[in-house]
């Protein structure tokens, strides 16, 4: 069973719509012990960091995530939340990435939204995935570069458009939106 976190973000309907789409079927939901005992955990989102962590917190969420041992895919702010510190509310944030969050200069480009390339590209998530292959952002914010990333984006600057560490995968990206780059993503996910 894949248990797909909620904490009061947006965009989760849609993961589960698409995890429909490859035939696996999913819960949305904040119990501790469904999330526990889920073959695969998905921590989707699009919110503000501040008070998606106090979600957490207050629900155990932020304990239970570090602690678990199947794999794990965080999604845009999912991904953000696993890094240890964001500006955005200057919210201390899950610390499973060794890496901040920083808001992208602002310029008439941000958000960053749209169709953009990946680089330095590694890792399990990534196994069959396209050279020139393209994914979907909408983001204000970044995580830096740093030992866990798995594939760098360029927009503005160089950023964390992946990341690993043991058991925890995180895309900054949407790929529950990425076309077939995307579902190749997420069949990797489903089949570690």
């Amino acid at each position: 069973m894949i248990a797909i976190i909620k904490y009061n973000a947006g965009n989760i309907k849609s993961v589960q719509n698409a995890l429909d789409r490859l035939g696996f079927e999913s819960v949305i939901t904040d119990d501790n012990e469904i999330i526990r005992k889920a073959d695969k955990v998905i921590f989707p989102g699009v919110g503000e960091a501040g008070s998606a962590m106090r979600y957490l917190s207050d629900k155990g969420l932020d304990r239970l995530i570090r602690s678990l041992n199947q794999p794990v895919l965080g999604i845009c702010l999912g991904l953000q939340l696993m890094c240890s510190h964001s500006e955005e509310s200057d919210a201390k944030c899950l610390g499973i990435f060794d890496s901040q969050v920083r808001m992208f200069p602002l310029t008439d480009k941000v958000p960053h939204m749209g169709w953009n390339n990946l680089s330095s590209v590694k890792g399990e998530l990534f196994k069959g995935f396209p050279l020139t292959g393209n994914v979907y952002f909408v983001h204000s914010y970044y995580a830096e570069v740093s030992i866990d990333t798995s594939a760098v984006c360029e927009y503005i600057l160089p950023f964390s458009a992946a990341m690993q560490k043991d058991n925890f995968y995180a895309t900054q990206f949407h790929p529950e939106k990425s076309a077939s780059e995307g579902e190749i993503i997420l069949r990797n996910f489903l089949g570690l």
